[in-house]
């Protein structure tokens, strides 16, 4: 085998789902163009990231095939093909030879046939060969050397990855489709019998002989189907078997030898003409600037604010709209085949909860083209409500489909949904699209509600569920809703998720840098964060319980102790009373005022008087203990799920734009750490027996960053050699030995290394070290002086801010600054100090979830019994059984070190203990 790589691309499979995939592009004189641009753009990218020196784009040619002699029912089913799809095949063709690639289509024979000889063929050469294709057929082609990718979803799969997708190695993969059928090639199978169904059996028999010889043991309806069906099986396997030995020497020159399918360079010119033709403005754009041909755009244009469209948004026509009400099995049934058959299908679930591990199904909605959908009510239960299909057989029905990792979904926020189904024993697969992460990849600086978004990219508004429900004390249940009216509403999110998702896909394809960030970051880490939340964290109640009433002692305490300094009882819950203690009775200096023009008690104003009065230090920690009392220890064992004992956190992806993740009901990023008090806590947060807490996190990661991205000298010889940073600062700053320097040398090393970090001026610095603001301006000064690197990176940093509008993480995710050209008020140096911190902070977002999704690949590879069940900024936190421990310790910090190659080490500490305190 040499590196030669030979890459093969099912054109027809890919054509199809371009058309299903993207809008109703239109180019000059209305001409349809959205699979036109969807094959464009994967071609383009399949080019730039594969590298290959032969390659081939198959597309099936007009006309019947050797399967419509052996089976005239043969792909009876399939409607025509459009007529919009249609048009756009001859130009597909022209553009694809443009773009380098050589075609080939050959009459009588599918282009699975002509991929799996061609497939052979390569293998024979010396070549790897790379299968780029949706199709699941194809899997049985796999074998050493022999690769699928699939561009739509970002998978890969060798032998390994056939065997964990399918349950069956790819030379069992005919055997499995044999008993399955394919409903979308009209091909039946056994009566029933699903990829579980299929997998199991070929397991336990080794294969489709197997099965048949032990057809008459196996028992229930699936061995009566399966004897039912033994006469077609062998009729079954023939049409699911590619075929790898056609003729192609009338179609390829020298055939078997390859030299016909090298790579051709791009012709750009004839590319060009083409984009204009079709009113590709932004390729167009492109093409003009690599060929030096002048635009007629202005030279001044405005910086960017938000991400420009792949494609110019086409005028919408009005859809029909057509959501029917699912209450039969035959048409549930019709439903099924017809998801069966779509590339993509959107679904949804309607609950009776929003807590994602209790919600129950009340009905179900999926959508295959806009305009279009069902739904499946099962739980509406108001006086005089219709007759419903029972929840067991609509899930039971579904199943297949639900679980079958090839059949691709797009939902808004799919993680909810997973919760869902997995809360009746379904486990959901074959997510593709989620259009909650979509829209936080592309504009993480605006809403991501459907709502927000149809209203956005589609120009449409639906029901909301206000609307349908009521507010407050007079809403309703979702059961209690009409069925007529509930099919509207879930519809309409199934089918307008469906449209979003059309509009937004096209975008991210066109950006490579947020393309990665949401296939190769967002969308795992999604499914990892559900797995989390859905194990929960274990918590000791009794702990907590006797921390709230130390808590309570304590704040009583305080009580009598701030009435003897007031000289009086007050209300410590009362701004007001507050404001007439501190600055009427006591007198103390008024530090700031509300808008309404009284004195100011919040906490800023609290701690900088706290340093000279006692009553705001006694003030400030009742307000601490008075939060950490209701928000954690009364609140945490109030959340116990009493079906798991646990808590279980929601982890938030689309909230914070660096892409941090936040945690919610309860949120366990907050607890304090900073007091004795705060961090006992974290001592509830307990190991179950014969386990330990594991907590790893990374050491100052963002000055890492900081140092890797400015490329600062001392800043980077100080990690690179494991010094103490802030040490080696306070060396350089104060000008002194390292082995000399003091420690409130250190400490104010520290606080500039993490101030300026975040943008901290002189102003803000003086405040932090309690020194005047000249004092604090020569330290920064020497600072920069010191480590110019970090001043260039920031001036430079402003700068690039201020000409796109954005400023981007190590990965590529963007980070939109919307007033960073906005005068010179507070919000322009806001959003200056954002651009200097958003790509450290982001980065660092970034490498945690990279981090997740690393430990956990190796978990599941590895079959470990460890389990994630916290992520806290920087922090991962595990329960490990104790026979895993060696491996936790040695195996965690490792892979969280290796997720990104940096100028400095990445490094990450482990703590272990029998609660998260101990192991923190």
């Amino acid at each position: 085998m040499n590196d030669k790589i030979l890459l093969l691309v099912d054109g027809s499979s890919y054509l199809y789902r371009a058309y299903h995939a993207l809008p109703d592009l239109r180019g000059p004189e209305g001409v349809p163009t959205g699979a036109l641009h969807g094959m464009v753009a994967m071609m383009k990218r399949l080019r730039e990231q594969v590298g290959a020196e032969h390659a081939c784009c198959v597309f099936d040619a007009s006309g019947p095939t050797f399967r419509d002699e052996w089976y005239p029912e043969y792909k009876a089913q399939r409607a025509p093909m459009p007529d919009d799809l249609r048009t756009q095949i001859a130009p597909i063709h022209e553009v694809v030879r443009l773009l380098g690639w050589p075609v080939l289509e050959v009459p009588g024979v599918e282009a699975d046939d002509v991929i799996g000889t061609l497939s052979c063929a390569g293998h024979a050469t010396g070549h790897k060969v790379v299968i780029s294709t949706g199709d699941k057929d194809m899997a049985q082609l796999v074998r050493p050397g022999v690769t699928l990718i699939n561009t739509m979803s970002n998978e890969s799969l060798d032998e390994a990855g056939v065997l964990a997708k399918f349950g069956v190695p790819p030379d069992r993969i005919v055997d499995y489709l044999t008993l399955m059928g394919d409903a979308v090639d009209n091909v039946p199978g056994v009566e029933k019998v699903g990829p579980k169904t299929a997998a199991k059996w070929i397991a336990e028999h080794g294969s489709l002989d197997g099965v048949i010889a032990a057809a008459a043991s196996i028992k229930g309806v699936a061995g009566e189907n399966l004897r039912k069906a033994l006469d077609w099986l062998p009729t079954g396997r023939k049409l699911v078997t590619i075929r790898t030995d056609c003729d192609l020497a009338k179609h390829l020159v020298d055939y078997p030898k390859l030299d016909a399918l090298a790579l051709r360079p791009i012709d750009d010119a004839g590319l060009l003409a083409f984009y204009q033709r079709y009113g590709f403005r932004s390729w167009t754009k492109e093409l003009e600037g690599k060929l030096g041909v002048a635009t007629d755009d202005s030279a001044g244009s405005a910086p960017a604010a938000a991400p420009a469209a792949a494609v110019p948004r086409p005028e919408r026509p009005v859809l029909a709209r057509e959501y029917e009400t699912v209450s039969t099995l035959e048409r549930l049934e019709a439903w099924i085949a017809q998801l069966r058959a779509a590339p993509l299908a959107a679904v949804d679930t309607e609950t009776d909860s929003l807590d994602p591990v209790r919600a129950r199904i009340i009905g179900i909605s999926f959508a295959i083209e806009p305009g279009r959908a069902a739904y499946v009510p099962t739980g509406h239960d108001y006086p005089g409500a219709p007759d419903q299909l029972p929840l067991d057989t609509v899930l039971e029905q579904l199943r297949p489909w639900l679980e079958d990792p090839a059949a691709a979904k797009v939902g808004q926020n799919l993680k909810y949904d997973l919760h869902v189904f997995n809360n009746h024993g379904v486990a959901l697969r074959g997510i593709a699209h989620d259009t909650l992460l979509q829209s936080y990849v592309l504009e993480a600086h605006k809403p991501h509600s459907l709502e927000s978004l149809a209203d956005r990219h589609l120009d449409r508004k639906g029901l909301s569920y206000e609307d349908l429900c009521g507010k407050g004390a007079n809403q309703i249940p979702f059961s209690q809703v009409d069925v007529e009216r509930a099919t509207t509403y879930s519809g309409e999110d199934s089918e307008m998720c469906l449209q979003v998702h059309q509009d937004l896909w096209p975008q991210l394809q066109a950006e490579p840098g947020l393309l990665n960030v949401y296939q190769q970051i967002e969308m795992p880490v999604s499914l990892i964060l559900q797995r989390v939340e859905r194990h929960g964290v274990l918590i000791d109640p009794q702990r907590l319980a006797d921390q709230s009433r130390q808590l309570a002692e304590r704040m009583i305490a305080l009580e009598r102790e701030a009435y003897e300094i007031a000289g009086q009882p007050f209300n410590l819950g009362s701004p007001k009373q507050i404001g007439e203690i501190l600055f009427t009775k006591l007198g103390l200096p008024v530090k700031k005022k509300t808008a309404s023009g009284a004195p100011s008690t919040d906490e800023e104003v609290l701690q900088e008087l706290a340093a000279d009065y006692p009553l705001p230090a006694k003030l400030l920690e009742h307000r601490s203990l008075s939060k950490l009392k209701g928000t954690y220890t009364d609140k945490l064992p109030l959340m116990v799920n009493p079906q798991t004992g646990r808590v279980h956190t929601n982890y938030a992806q689309a909230v914070a734009v660096t892409g941090r993740l936040s945690s919610n009901d309860p949120n366990l990023q907050n607890i304090p750490i900073r007091t004795a008090e705060g961090r006992r806590v974290r001592e509830a947060f307990i190991a179950p027996p014969g386990h330990r807490i594991v907590s790893a996190d990374y050491s100052q990661i963002e000055l890492r960053i900081m140092a890797h991205i400015s490329g600062d000298p001392g800043l980077t010889r100080a990690f690179s050699e494991g010094m103490d940073v802030h040490r080696a600062t306070a060396s350089e700053v104060f000008g002194t030995e390292p082995g000399a320097v003091t420690s409130e040398q250190r400490r104010y090393a520290k606080t500039i290394n993490f101030g300026l970090i975040y943008g901290m001026g002189a102003f803000g610095l003086a405040q932090s070290l309690g020194i005047d603001q000249k004092a604090a301006k020569n330290y920064i000064d020497r600072y920069f002086e010191r480590f110019a690197g970090v001043k260039r990176y920031m001036e430079e940093t402003k700068e690039s801010a201020r000409q796109l509008g954005y400023v981007e993480t190590l990965f590529g995710r963007r980070i939109y600054l919307p007033e960073i050209n906005g005068g010179n008020g507070p919000r322009k140096s806001g959003a200056e100090r954002q651009a200097i911190n958003a790509p450290m902070q982001g980065t660092a977002a970034d490498l945690i979830k990279l981090a997740m999704i690393a430990v956990q690949g190796e978990l599941d590879q590895e079959q470990r019994a460890t389990r994630m069940v916290m992520q806290v900024h920087d922090e991962l936190v595990f329960e490990v059984p104790e026979a895993e421990l060696d491996w936790a310790k040695e195996a965690v910090p490792r892979l969280m070190a290796g997720v990104a190659a940096f100028k400095v080490p990445l490094i990450a500490e482990v703590g272990v203990g029998a609660n998260w305190d101990e192991a923190h």
